[in-house]
């Protein structure tokens, strides 16, 4: 699996000014005889909430027993997890075998490319059509895409949606999409194809984009279903695990409905995915109320304000700009009544890294910098440390260049601060990347001690317990049955649960995420076949 990642994850990033064109996709289904055809399509863009409406969209086909096929990226952990059946991701001898059958039509397209002097197939398009082909071989009745960047160019823009999906534009990867939101509007509405329906979700810059994104539904003889206009989210209410709303689409009224997610912007991309859901359901008027609550009330998506710890309360978050920030804050404030909350932040260096951190500023008490994984894009801790002391002050800054000792120190932080030890109104904020929060996931998750593992047993997570499928080690399990069943929150220790030593902090945090996972793993995560995402 290691060999077949670095085969795939080595070739060029999607984001190259030389490959902006569908020539390498289209010509790889022309050779496969164009799968894209075999099912039904709901596509996603969207500067933020594309793989959260993604996996909402999917729950709720699923649930109406439609077999599913879900193309998400960046991948947090392992790249499995951007190709997933019925929702579940694919297994590592899944992965190997759509990688067998397709690499030589692969190397097919590569040579015909260097023949006209273009560029060989970028990773991502790699990844797309491997998920293509397994949604026709499975075969699936319904695929859910996620846009890696933009829309028109990106590598998923071969498929004809039947929904189309446009979450909020806003201003992100400029370099590639436009110095404005009309320009990268543009781009993104690229994905709207003839006689689809565009649902279009609430847009922070209204005037300026929806004449752009009305223009392409009426050039393609769209249907236009918008956000507060054609569909609603309201009578929001938080609940526990989430929020409980009434979403209102072209066929019915749902009231009350479950959403196992924070934040209002949530409750909006539920109303998307239940919207284009709609589409390609073939039911006639409203769906069932119960399915679409079951579906919604079950979503797990992880990296995005994602609490995966209690005493203390630690959250994940993989939100990278502006937009996402502010979605972040809002969530927070709504559903947490924190009395300190530490930032452990490590973001990339092409981001806005002062707007970020500026809007986080207000809920933070104070921030710990760090470095994530992707040595070669993110943001030098010294330089993070600048630009944080302009935002918080010199007196709420410390810096911890590797991300283990970032952890530790805030979670020491925070309890130094709860004289009850319990960890409420005290918690740590893991956030600036999805290279940051995968790897905290790994670091939190995949790598537990057995006293984590009891300690989490005794602390279940109020939120998102985690849903990862690989099975603890039966060693563990056994060591951890024969500890005491109460643990104090002083167990945590960050070196503990990555199985090292103090001795090894320095390397814990300097090369990879984990032992498990070579730099490719990690660095795809912010590259933008992913892109809309960091």
């Amino acid at each position: 699996m290691r060999d077949v990642e670095l085969d795939i994850m080595s070739r060029p990033p999607e984001h190259n000014t030389t490959n902006l064109d569908l020539d390498r996709m289209n010509l790889m289904l022309d050779i496969l005889g164009h799968p894209e055809q075999s099912f039904r399509v709901i596509h996603i863009t969207g500067t933020n909430g594309k793989g959260s409406t993604a996996r909402m969209a999917e729950a709720i086909c699923r649930a109406y027993g439609m077999r599913t096929g879900l193309y998400t990226s960046p991948h947090l952990e392992k790249i499995n997890e951007r190709i997933a059946i019925d929702g579940q991701q694919l297994s590592d001898d899944d992965f190997i075998d759509i990688w067998d059958q397709t690499k030589d039509l692969v190397a097919l397209v590569d040579a015909k490319m260097e023949e006209q002097g273009k560029p060989k197939m970028s990773f991502f398009e790699v990844l797309t059509a491997m998920a293509i082909w397994k949604f026709a071989d499975t075969p699936v009745d319904v695929a859910i895409v996620e846009v890696g960047m933009g829309g028109l160019w990106d590598a998923t823009n071969v498929l004809n949606a039947d929904a189309a999906i446009i979450g909020p534009v806003d201003m992100d990867h400029m370099q590639w999409l436009g110095d404005t939101v009309e320009q990268i509007a543009t781009e993104k509405a690229g994905i709207i194809k003839p006689n689809c329906t565009a649902i279009i979700g609430p847009q922070p810059h209204e005037e300026a984009v929806m004449p752009i994104l009305a223009e392409a539904a009426e050039r393609n003889h769209a249907m236009l279903v918008r956000d507060g206009y054609e569909m609603t989210a309201s009578d929001r209410m938080a609940a526990v695990g989430g929020q409980v709303a009434t979403l209102t689409t072209p066929n019915g009224t749902y009231e009350g409905v479950p959403i196992a997610k924070f934040g209002e912007h949530q409750a909006h991309n539920a109303l998307a995915a239940l919207a284009a859901s709609e589409v390609v359901i073939p039911v006639n008027g409203p769906l069932d109320g119960d399915l679409v609550a079951e579906a919604l009330s079950s979503v797990k998506i992880p990296g995005r304000i994602e609490q995966i710890r209690t005493s203390p309360t630690i959250i994940l978050d993989g939100g990278h700009n502006v937009n996402a920030a502010e979605a972040l804050r809002k969530a927070i404030e709504e559903s947490y009544d924190f009395k300190q909350l530490v930032g452990v932040v490590a973001m990339m260096r092409d981001k806005q890294v002062e707007e970020y951190l500026g809007v986080l500023e207000p809920i933070l008490s104070s921030v710990v910098v760090t470095e994530n994984s992707w040595r070669e894009r993110v943001m030098p801790a010294d330089e993070l440390e600048k630009i944080a002391v302009d935002v918080f002050g010199r007196d709420r800054v410390i810096k911890e260049a590797n991300l283990p000792d970032a952890i530790q120190t805030a979670v020491n932080m925070v309890d130094a601060e709860d004289e009850l030890g319990v960890g409420y109104g005290h918690g740590v904020l893991i956030c600036g990347s999805f290279v940051t929060a995968g790897d905290a996931r790994l670091m939190l998750e995949e790598h537990a001690s057995p006293t984590m593992r009891q300690a989490m047993a005794v602390h279940q997570p109020a939120v998102d317990p985690d849903d990862s499928d690989q099975p603890a080690d039966k060693a563990e399990d056994e060591a951890a049955d024969n500890l005491e069943d109460s643990v104090s929150p002083d167990d945590f220790d960050v070196f503990d649960v990555l199985g090292l030593g103090k001795e090894q902090a320095g390397d814990a945090g300097t090369g990879t995420a984990s032992a498990d996972t070579d730099s490719t793993d990690t660095a795809s995560a912010d590259t933008d076949d992913s892109a809309d995402a960091r």
